[in-house]
């Protein structure tokens, strides 16, 4: 099979730790060509912008945007009118009902639309999930807190509405419980913490419930410093079930069942290579949705301003 002809839009931070690395090690796919305004890799294709590409890149297939949410729509909306299979970093737009267009252009076109959690991925996921089905889960406690300057440095998007505030880690978290709880659970309270002069949450305290009544509570803060904690832990009739380091590590009680390196993102090109072989689409709002009902329900307390070193 012919290689799948990438191009990732938008020349961050992500797109080089991540993406870039996770394409060259993926079969099937390969990075032909760049669109971004201020960066460019030797010996790749560059374009200034979505629009030149599309125009003169003819020969893409596929374009990963890894730009601030803010802005996918228009450019997913594009690319697939052009005929292009489209990649989404998470979250996949600043909006839930954005997507909406975006999953009937992708059926009327035939192209593949990927809304990516790259979350998913990390290696003690899908065993947690197995444990858990069928289980009676009692509680669950979420901790992801870090540090926005580490993670995030001289990122102003993230601080903008649409950009999410904490909640762009947070819906990691948000990705791994919609995918390993063996039900939908929803929201009941929510504190969001803002700085004085940003317009996005530096911290989130939720609680969420199911049918069952059954109590889960997570707390984001991007205001960590020192060790980063990324964990989840669950209690079930089975005993306690625990994922640390954002889905790496997998510890049932005492024994450890899953320690792997992370390689989140050769997972989800992985899964695009396959979506487009297949001639589908893989759009899930679950994590999405949830940050909109925190937004819409949650009580807004003011906190100190953040000011970045």
């Amino acid at each position: 099979m012919t290689s799948i002809r990438v191009a990732i839009v938008g020349l961050g931070k992500i797109a080089r730790d991540q993406h870039i690395p996770a394409i060259a090690g993926t079969e099937g796919i390969e990075l032909a060509a760049i669109a971004s305004r201020n960066a460019s890799i030797e010996g790749i294709a560059h374009f200034a912008t979505l629009d030149q590409l599309l125009a003169d890149a003819r020969d893409i297939d596929a374009v990963a945007l890894c730009t601030p949410p803010q802005v996918r729509q228009t450019q997913a909306a594009a690319a697939l009118r052009a005929g292009k299979h489209v990649l989404l970093e998470k979250p996949p737009g600043a909006t839930v009902s954005e997507l909406g267009p975006l999953v009937a252009a992708a059926r009327q076109t035939g192209r593949t639309l990927f809304a990516t959690w790259h979350s998913r991925f990390a290696p003690a996921v899908e065993p947690a999930r197995s444990f858990l089905a069928g289980r009676q889960i009692k509680s669950v406690v979420v901790e992801w807190k870090e540090d926005v300057r580490v993670w995030h440095p001289g990122q102003a998007w993230i601080w903008e509405p649409g950009g999410l505030g904490v909640f762009d880690p947070g819906i990691n978290a948000l990705s791994i419980l919609t995918r390993i709880l063996p039900r939908p659970f929803f929201l009941i309270r929510a504190e969001l913490c803002f700085p004085r002069n940003r317009a996005a949450p530096i911290a989130a305290d939720l609680a969420f419930s199911d049918d069952t009544g059954m109590a889960i509570r997570a707390e984001f803060d991007w205001r960590r410093t020192g060790p980063q904690t990324w964990d989840i832990r669950v209690e079930s009739d089975a005993g306690r079930l625990t994922l640390s380091s954002g889905g790496s590590r997998l510890v049932h009680d005492d024994r450890t069942l899953v320690d792997e390196k992370q390689a989140e993102y050769r997972g989800i090109y992985r899964r695009f290579v396959e979506l487009i072989a297949s001639g589908v689409s893989d759009v899930d709002l679950s994590p999405l949705v949830h940050v909109a009902d925190a937004f819409m329900l949650g009580r807004r307390r003011e906190v100190e301003p953040f000011i970045e070193d």
